[in-house]
Formats: C-alpha cells, structure tokens, sequence
C-alpha cells in the first residue's frame, strides 16, 4: 500500500458559469480539501508477522522504497491521465511524491485500505523526495523567465513532458515527447553546445534516425521492450545535456 496526500485538486466546471460574490476578509485561514490516493497490490503479504516484517525491511531499503514508490505512481498516474484524456482537462496534472504532503508505505486489510486507512505504516521524509523538478527548475532560473530576463526553450519543456510520460508508464506519449524535445535541442546547438556538451550531442544525433522510427512507431502501437529501452537511453543523455547547460550556463 502507498498512500499519497496530494495538493487540492480544482473542482470541477459547472454547466452554467457561476457568478463572483464578495467575502468578508477571514479571521485565520481556512483549511484546504485534499486528496487522499492510494495504490493497493492484490499479493498478501501473509500474516502480520509476515506483513511487519515486510515493512521493517522496506524501512531500511532506500531501492525497495524508490521502486513501490515507483510502482504505486504508474498505476495512480495512468488514472489520473485516463481521466484527463476523458475529460478533456489538460490542467489535470499528475501527482509527483515531491508535491505531495505526505508519502506513506504500509500495509492493511482490503476495506480499511479502500477507506484510506491502514493497519501499521511508514512515511517518507520529505527531504527523500527531492526530485528532478528542483534540479532542473532553481529559483535563480524562475526569478529569470518570471522577470523576463530569460525564457523556456522548446527542447527542455519537451524533455521535461517526456519524463513524466516515462516514469508514468506513458511511453507512446514519451516517444513522441523526446522526439520533439531532440530535434529542438540538435536545432539550437548554440545553446546547448557548450561546457563539453560535444560527445553527448553526438551520441543524440546518432539516435536522431531511430528515435524518428520509434515515435512513428508510437503513432500506430504499443512500443516493445527493446525500443522503450532506447527511448529511456536517449532520455537520459539528453538530460545530461539540461544538467550541465544549467550547471556551466
């Protein structure tokens, strides 16, 4: 079991548009709806011997942590995306363990679970859940495109789209992101050709024909295993190619 505490989700659109109407200012703040999220495996775990050791030993796996964490985002990620493309709503983000208020893994029976309640748990410090979002986007770089002093280039909010389809499990979505994020950033060397960037944008170019292939491939299937695999290579030089752009400017 991983249970997430998400930020509020917005509410959903009326058929008829309400109107404003004036508030009085509030005397403290008020509290804020949250969403509870929680991805359940159908495998027991046995007993609850069985169970608090299992969760004894998680405690202390900083990988079996990663990978239920992990786990659990695909399948709550593939219904927040299922829902988005339902409804429409491109403002449906999906959830992230970073944004997330809290972030517990433990063990309970079938309805207690489905109530969001659980028998014994652990929850991560936040600290553990510093991903990708900090190192990509710092403050420095924020106050600079909100002051108008810099601005987002194409090839890294595509490569930023493309992560969350892979660790989502979205890889038709991921082919086609990473094959836009590539062709812009191989068209704008200039930008990302310094601090030693040569061999890892050579290495891209020499994926720009089969990371074509693959997303044409997306268009029509679901992606094997050999090609997810290249996808995620691809990936990962690329953003070895954001990092050191951010680190040397």
């Amino acid at each position: 079991m991983v249970t997430i505490t998400d930020a509020p989700q917005p509410a959903r659109r009326r058929l008829r548009k309400a109107k404003p109407k004036e508030v009085a200012p509030p005397a403290e703040p008020g509290a804020l709806p949250m969403t509870l999220l929680t991805a359940v495996r159908p495998q027991p775990l046995g007993d609850d011997e069985a169970a608090r050791s299992w969760l004894a030993a998680m405690r202390d796996d900083e990988d079996a942590i990663d990978a239920e964490v992990s786990d659990a985002l695909v399948l709550i990620n593939s219904a927040v995306h299922a829902h988005r493309v339902a409804s429409l709503d491109g403002h449906l983000a999906d959830v992230s363990p970073a944004h997330a208020l809290t972030v517990r893994i433990g063990f309970g029976d079938g309805e207690a679970l489905a109530d969001g309640r659980w028998d014994e748990a652990i929850e991560l410090p936040r600290g553990a859940r510093r991903k990708r979002s900090e190192l990509l986007a710092p403050q420095e770089k924020v106050a600079a495109i909100l002051g108008g002093r810099d601005d987002l280039d194409a090839a890294t909010g595509a490569l930023l789209h493309a992560r969350a389809d892979l660790d989502a499990g979205r890889m038709r979505d991921c082919a086609l992101q990473i094959r836009i994020g590539l062709e812009a950033m191989l068209a704008d060397r200039e930008t990302f050709g310094s601090s030693g960037q040569e061999d890892d944008l050579a290495a891209l170019e020499g994926r720009r024909a089969i990371t074509g292939e693959t997303a044409n491939e997306a268009l029509r299937s679901a992606l094997s295993a050999e090609r997810a695999a290249e996808l995620t290579e691809t990936l990962r030089l690329a953003e070895r190619v954001l990092r050191r752009r951010r680190a040397f400017g």
